[in-house]
């Protein structure tokens, strides 16, 4: 079976094989990510279909745009694993496959005999990656939701107006972050398959990658012994670095050393503000970032927001308005990231691979399949000898 994403330069996983078994975000993102990058990838759903299918709104043409986000470049067929002949093609298909992706709860495979163990004896080249929740030790038994794990890892604590409750990310950020950890354990175990000729098990959860995720703040407690504190929009090691009052609407700012600050009062009219002995450097801005903020906003309100993106980032002063995501797309096609790619035939609009290649592009042959929508073709791949 050939993939999808067949060009002069075919992708750099032309030939890999992905039994895609996972269902809703995490998974699924990390599937199309192989997707996109040449692999064959099977989506693999009940016959009730993924989740997100009903996951709606918002649609397009009656279709979840959630589905949509994250299913591109995949084949699609539905098998009831509780059916002999299903689970038979099932196994099958991971006789074949080269790699293995689910996010059943722990132990939840055991009865179709599809379990890491039996997996690793059955199909010994096959690597098999497993998606949970909060692990299979005592995290076991909990379900697997994004939200679940911004709350327990912290980042609702840290994020949001000091004075109110913790908020959640305007994202399943811990399910895209662990997609993205799913697809580098599995491309990991590939290349070292490519040595041993051997598969293994590639295990990751959403608890752990949030706590990487969370990256210098999860590092403050468990290296400097500091509990992160609920900020707002500042940074617990940076000033000036959010956002700032213009004359009509905030203005981002982000100044990442002293020569930035240097320039950004120059900009404003303010360079003394450079040998203040408050504001002279970094830790003192920190200390002082109350009356910082006073005297940049006195300045800042003089021009609009946007007046000021085009004046300081001719300066190299990192700088941002506040966007819609409609208009965060726009500015990416502005500054020519081609942000939106159709993908196949019905040409979907979908949002563009992270990645460049320069020698074997990403292509977008196959829209999000409908439900089961290569059944025939897969069956016809499975049974053949090749």
């Amino acid at each position: 079976m050939t993939n999808h994403a067949q060009t002069e330069s075919s992708g750099v996983l032309d030939g890999i094989v992905v039994a895609d078994f996972s269902r809703v975000l995490a998974g699924p993102y990390a599937t199309m990510m192989l997707a996109d990058m040449g692999a064959t990838v099977i989506k693999v759903e009940s016959p009730g279909g993924d989740d997100t299918r009903a996951w709606q709104p918002p649609v397009r043409h009656e279709q979840s745009t959630y589905f949509l986000s994250v299913n591109r470049n995949k084949q699609a067929i539905a098998l009831d694993l509780k059916d002999d002949d299903d689970l038979a093609t099932a196994h099958k298909l991971l006789a074949k496959a080269d790699v293995f992706v689910e996010n059943f709860k722990p132990g939840g495979l055991t009865k179709f005999n599809m379990d890491p163990n039996t997996v690793a004896q059955r199909y010994p080249h096959l690597v098999h990656a497993s998606i949970t929740g909060f692990g299979t030790t005592g995290g076991a038994h909990l379900p697997g939701y994004d939200l679940l794990a911004q709350a327990a890892s912290g980042l609702m604590d840290i994020t949001g107006d000091p004075a109110a409750d913790g908020q959640k990310a305007g994202v399943a950020i811990f399910d895209v972050v662990t997609g993205l950890h799913a697809t580098v354990g599995i491309l990991g175990a590939l290349q070292e398959r490519a040595r041993s000729g051997k598969g293994q098990h590639v295990a990751v959860n959403l608890m752990s990658s949030a706590l990487s995720g969370l990256v210098n703040q999860t590092s403050a407690y468990v290296a400097g012994g500091v509990v992160p504190t609920r900020m707002g929009n500042d940074h617990p090691s940076l000033a000036p670095y959010g956002p700032f009052a213009a004359s009509d609407q905030p203005l981002i700012i982000a100044v990442g050393n002293d020569n930035q600050f240097r320039r950004l009062v120059d900009a404003l009219g303010a360079s003394e503000l450079a040998d203040d002995a408050r504001y002279a450097t970094n830790p003192v801005r920190n200390q002082h970032r109350d009356q910082l903020r006073a005297e940049l906003e006195q300045r800042l309100q003089r021009k609009t927001a946007s007046n000021w993106v085009e004046e300081l980032r001719e300066l190299g002063i990192p700088c941002s308005e506040v966007f819609s995501i409609a208009q965060g797309v726009e500015f990416a096609d502005q500054i020519g990231l081609t942000p939106v790619q159709p993908a196949g035939e019905e040409r979907i609009p979908t949002i563009k691979h992270p990645v460049d290649y320069s020698r074997s592009p990403v292509a977008y042959d196959k829209a999000p399949p409908k439900l089961d929508q290569d059944r025939q073709s897969i069956l016809d791949w499975l049974n053949s000898e090749s």
